[in-house]
């Protein structure tokens, strides 16, 4: 059967096989707001009567459906063969995410069941397939008024409004098949070490059979410095690797090996499997060498202290919603983002595709990881988000532009946390776990206020007045004596402890460019009115001895939000070169 696959670039940039199948493009599908597929066994031979182009969710116009009813329960069905490049292989069909909950067969055989709409799973299906003429069927449970799961922007609402943005339901990034040996490389974290000028390395394999060995290939431009074989005994081990030894740059400039945004060297490493002398799996993977950490009450980037100037993303696409439209869009916004002078994103209420992030580590620009907020505070929410927070951390550990963690935003899903101590100890035990899982990154606990147990002090301030800002910001005093959304800095029973201090959400001045009308928090009447109007935000912070980083909200305009810089379909609603200008601080007002 013939497929117009979309979406067809590796899913997994930084564990690369070369032995895939993207099982992206048509699919057959239908809804089930009765809830009858299960019991009439649609997983068997029933035919679906709609199609959907997949990874596009069906409420979005590039899945060929774009309808925004509510429909809680769907349905995916395709057929597929494996090539003969994958036979006599072992077959791992992969998910990269799937909002919310996914059951899946093959072949009428029921074969996972996950819950976690932002994150990926996977399962080894070769003991189910036939010859030729396979079947995968999906259903998927996305429940809209369930205010308990993880969801961020999705609004439990039929119609977006306010800073709430149309739902997803359903298969949202890439479906692939990819094959393996009998002894595969399973897990690689990858820990940089610019201190040392060396990298950790944990490592775990499956099915790990009697002389087996683990081959690692570390190269700089095509240069190899590192290359070792280790001796693998029950299949899991650790590993440093020493880069200063054979490699002739100067160390004494990190300009030549260190990852920063003005200069993202990466490190190829490659690993092979190796039985009895034979090659049975590669991996090819990368890393950054580069050390975030906070001295003495500075964000340091590379043992220097390091101004971040951010932009809030949403990670919102107008055809598309959640997913990029192509590789090529992720590409587009990082390098306008960099064009206007910001160094990073503080991407919001999403756990982005992997290729964002192989793009931004290998273009150079810092991301900020947040989950997905849900909204009710229970012992179930507590479950859900933990989970899937824990499977965030270990698919990004390895991504050197990473730079911070947030597991909680504004509150949501611990309305009461200033005075709940079950709240406050969720958030604090956030924190914890997030430090026993990572150690190399700081670890925001509530962003915006009311935080408990955290790394950074970050602050939501959507004040447009120049003068109201350059006074708050002028002392620490005035900082957390103020309370900029009515909400107070730190959680009651919780102190300043001297962190380092950035307005993470800020700006999100309106100006309407395009087709699309909405809000933001202040407004603009001509490009001069909103340049004057973005200095007048911007440059308090700059010029604000205690402040260490800002996040304007934010990129694009989204669907009713019309406070980005770029409209939704991407395109500048002011000259790049003024607002870089003035990020970099020196434009001239007059």
């Amino acid at each position: 059967m013939a497929i117009n696959i979309v979406r067809n670039e590796h899913p997994r940039p930084n564990f690369e096989r070369k032995t895939w199948l993207n099982l992206n493009g048509d699919w057959d599908f239908e809804y089930d707001d009765n809830d009858l597929g299960l019991k009439s066994k649609w997983y068997q031979n029933n035919s679906f009567s709609k199609k959907i182009v997949v990874p596009y969710v069906f409420q979005s116009e590039l899945s060929g459906i774009n309808e925004q009813e509510v429909h809680d329960i769907v349905w995916y069905s395709r057929e597929f063969d494996i090539p003969e490049k994958l036979k006599d292989k072992r077959i791992n069909l992969h998910f990269g995410a799937v909002d919310y909950k996914a059951d899946v067969w093959v072949n009428g055989n029921h074969v996972i069941t996950h819950e976690g709409g932002h994150v990926p799973f996977s399962v080894e299906i070769t003991d189910v397939l036939k010859d030729s003429g396979n079947k995968v069927v999906i259903r998927v449970e996305d429940y809209t008024y369930d205010l308990e799961l993880p969801r961020g922007k999705q609004y439990w609402k039929e119609k977006s409004e306010g800073i709430f943005y149309t739902r997803t339901t359903g298969i949202w990034q890439t479906v692939w098949l990819e094959a393996v040996s009998e002894n595969y490389l399973q897990n690689l974290w990858i820990t940089p070490d610019l201190d040392n000028k060396k990298v950790h390395v944990e490592y775990e394999l499956e099915r790990v059979s009697s002389n087996t060995y683990l081959e690692v290939t570390i190269t700089l431009r095509d240069k190899v410095i590192v290359q070792d074989r280790i001796g693998i005994i029950n299949g899991r081990g650790k590993r440093d690797f020493w880069l200063d030894q054979n490699i002739t740059i100067d160390w004494n400039h990190q300009e030549a090996w260190a990852w920063t945004p003005e200069n993202p060297v990466l490190f190829d490493i490659n690993f092979k499997v190796i039985v009895d002398d034979t090659c049975i799996d590669e991996v090819n993977s990368y890393f950054g060498l580069r050390k975030v950490s906070i001295v003495s009450g500075k964000f340091m980037l590379n043992n220097r202290p390091y101004f971040q100037k951010l932009l809030l993303d949403q990670g919102y696409w107008e055809k598309s919603l959640l997913t990029a439209p192509s590789d090529e869009d992720f590409v587009k916004d990082i390098k306008l983002s960099k064009a206007m002078g910001f160094n990073g994103v503080r991407k919001h209420q999403k756990i982005e595709d992997p290729r964002y992030l192989y793009w931004a580590d290998k273009l150079g620009f810092l991301v900020w990881g947040e989950i997905a907020s849900a909204y009710n505070y229970s012992r179930t929410y507590v479950n859900r988000i933990t989970k899937e927070w824990m499977d965030m951390i270990e698919r990004d550990y390895n991504h050197p532009c990473i730079v911070a963690w947030t597991p909680l935003n504004e509150s949501w899903g611990v309305e009461g946390i200033m005075n709940n101590k079950n709240e406050q100890a969720h958030s604090a035990s956030m924190y914890w776990l997030t430090k026993s899982l990572d150690q190399t990154r700081p670890v925001i606990s509530n962003d915006g206020w009311d935080h408990t147990k955290t790394d950074l002090l970050t602050i939501h301030d959507y004040e447009w007045k120049n003068e109201v800002l350059k006074n708050r910001y002028s002392s620490l005093d005035n900082i957390l004596n103020s309370t900029p959304a009515g909400r107070t800095i730190v959680a009651q029973g919780w102190e300043y402890e001297g962190q380092p201090i950035i307005v993470s959400e800020m700006g999100g001045i309106s100006y309407q460019k395009s087709d699309w009308k909405g809000w933001g928090y202040s407004s603009a009447s001509s490009d001069e009115d909103f340049i004057k109007r973005y200095y007048d935000v911007i440059s308090p912070l700059l010029e604000s001895p205690l402040v260490q980083g800002f996040v304007y909200t934010q990129i694009t305009d989204v669907e009713q939000e019309i406070n980005g810089l770029l409209t939704y379909k991407r395109e500048p609603k002011v000259d790049v070169d003024i607002i870089k200008s003035i990020n970099d601080g020196k434009w001239n007002p007059n």
